[in-house]
């Protein structure tokens, strides 16, 4: 993470790879012991992942990474379980018949989805997600946007906040 932070992409992508399986294996831990599905981990775990790269710049070197991995997870996992609320799941055993898989997908159609659900946010909104997405942090975007640093952050929180509720409402652009 620190070669990372300090501009190693292949680090960076290295980290990623390797971390993940624990971050799965504290996300199913997690929701084991809090009776939620084990099928809310990955969510979790994408989730995770997310953070991990927008907050990446909050992370001290002087520090372990584990500790702050982990109450990142627990963040998330609350998140989710607070989310889930008193929600029924349906194993998919039962509904299975009636779903379709999507064999074509692949990730130039995920890159067209999420290009489509940022292009449905407001203006500066987009262009911080896709700034935080080639890796700029807040002091360069808000550089670029001539915006303060706490506005970004609260801007970049909001639009994250209606790309995730646009995703998992289905909204389709031609709606």
């Amino acid at each position: 993470m620190r070669a990372a932070i300090a501009g190693d992409g292949r680090a960076y992508q290295a980290f990623l790879t390797g971390v993940t399986p624990h971050l799965r294996a504290l996300a199913l831990n997690g929701c084991d012991r809090f009776g939620a599905p084990k099928g809310e981990a990955e969510d979790v775990v994408q989730e995770v992942l997310l953070a991990v790269h927008l907050k990446r710049g909050t992370w001290d070197p002087d520090r372990p990474i584990g500790p702050w991995l982990s109450a990142i997870v627990r963040n998330k996992l609350i998140d989710a379980l607070r989310r889930r609320g008193r929600r029924t799941n349906v194993p998919i055993e039962h509904v299975v018949d009636i779903l379709t898989a999507n064999e074509t997908a692949d990730a130039t159609t995920d890159l067209g989805d999420a290009e489509r659900l940022i292009a449905r946010l407001r203006p500066p909104q987009d262009e911080i997600v896709r700034l935080s997405l080639q890796g700029k942090d807040a002091r360069e975007m808000a550089g670029r946007l001539d915006m303060s640093e706490g506005a970004v952050r609260v801007a970049l929180h909001r639009a994250l906040k209606t790309l995730a509720k646009l995703y998992r409402s289905g909204v389709d652009e031609d709606e």
